[in-house]
């Protein structure tokens, strides 16, 4: 355990304490464990890999900031899994997803309980996915020092620089999720961000299944013997960058993946006529693998093909009244002061606008009190639209 030299974090924190080897980890840890609540963070490396490689990790109580060095030589991390998996403990975030992806993939589970400041900060009305630095600038009235935002965290001995910019990511976020907790419990929204944590705490969410990547793609065809290729194709790239722990854009582009799907060619030759594949590549062991999933989806039956696009029976939605929808949607959230991408996106407006019934979160739960009562008001004519002073208004219509 090394205390790093340097300027300590500004504040009544300690000065971070580096950690290296597992009695340190595992004596902290105890120590947290007795918290209420922790705030978590990790520092990343994954330009070159299809996995993320954890090499920092940054926890903090009022007592503790530590910078655990995730890649130091016979550090056990299992009391950081113990930590983790402890329900005592909330583990608090900041844009959590990829920080949890990385501690389902290292313990196999998600941090329990857990609660992320990002879509607290939506639900308090900060706006859409607000920055952790304007975060923390309205809410801790502290400036962030990016200077080793894009460090290299796999390089070591980390300096005392990174050290303290590490550990400033999980104090100042201590003073973030005390005033956002504030802010939640006087506004009576609490219930609102358990109820969006429910995604974050599925450890489904953070595990691709590759029969599925081929959706990500958005092909603009309703042909399904391409997309039983296209599908094929695209969980061939996923389970071989998976395997091969190469990110997946760098084994086959997107667009690549489409026009294989389009062409479904059955030579080396002709696979080697596709954008950004090599003759080699198309000849080599990896080509053939990838001809033999083709192969193997051009001989599925009609029944086992990917159901073409969804284009709904519905007529097309009037696109004046999806612009209207739109204006209700800012204003009753600028009404109740949270962000409108939390209460609905465009699809969810499109569908509402076109559909007599349509299963879209903006018609459940809290949303629909916010906005989805008034929207089908909207819709079926029975108010209007107005301005009053600087603001839009519903207007009832007798």
């Amino acid at each position: 355990m090394n205390r790093p030299s340097g300027r300590a974090i500004r504040g009544e924190f300690p000065d971070p304490v580096l950690i290296t080897d597992t009695a340190a980890l595992a004596a902290l840890c105890e120590r947290l464990r007795k918290e209420k609540y922790v705030t978590v963070d990790t520092e990343f490396m994954r330009e070159r890999t299809y996995w993320p490689e954890l090499c920092v990790v940054q926890l903090a109580s009022d007592t503790d900031v530590a910078v655990v060095d995730a890649l130091a030589p016979g550090l056990d991390l299992a009391p950081l899994g113990e930590l983790l998996a402890d329900t005592a403990v909330t583990k608090v975030f900041h844009a959590a997803r990829q920080d949890i992806e990385i501690f389902v993939l290292r313990f196999g589970d998600v941090p329990r309980p857990l609660f992320d400041t990002q879509v607290a900060a939506m639900v308090a009305g900060f706006g859409d996915q607000v920055g952790y630095d304007s975060l923390v600038a309205a809410t801790a009235g502290a400036q962030i020092d990016k200077a080793h935002r894009f460090s290299d965290w796999a390089a070591r001995p980390l300096s005392a620089a990174q050290i303290a910019y590490a550990a400033a990511d999980v104090t100042h976020l201590r003073r973030a999720y005390d005033k956002l907790q504030e802010r939640l419990a006087k506004d009576g929204r609490l219930e609102w961000v358990a109820e969006e944590m429910a995604v974050l705490a599925d450890p489904a969410t953070y595990r691709p299944d590759p029969e599925s990547m081929w959706e990500r793609l958005r092909p603009r065809t309703n042909n399904r013997r391409m997309l039983g290729v296209l599908r094929a194709v695209a969980a061939w790239r996923e389970r071989e960058a998976q395997r091969s722990n190469i990110p997946r854009q760098r084994m086959l582009k997107d667009e690549a993946l489409l026009e294989i799907a389009a062409v479904a060619p059955t030579t080396a030759d002709d696979l080697a006529r596709a954008r950004g594949i090599s003759q080699g590549f198309a000849s080599g062991k990896m080509g053939l693998s990838l001809l033999a999933a083709i192969a193997e989806a051009k001989g599925q039956p009609d029944d086992a093909l990917p159901p073409a696009p969804d284009r709904r029976d519905t007529p097309r939605a009037s696109p004046a009244l999806v612009a209207l929808l739109k204006v209700l949607l800012a204003a009753k959230c600028e009404q109740h002061h949270v962000a409108p991408k939390l209460v609905g996106n465009s699809e969810d407006i499109d569908r509402l606008a076109g559909e007599d019934d349509p299963d879209v979160a903006c018609l459940s739960g809290w949303r629909r009190d916010v906005f989805g009562e008034d929207a089908l008001a909207l819709k079926q004519g029975r108010v209007a639209l107005g301005v009053s002073g600087k603001k839009v208004k519903l207007v009832q219509v007798s």
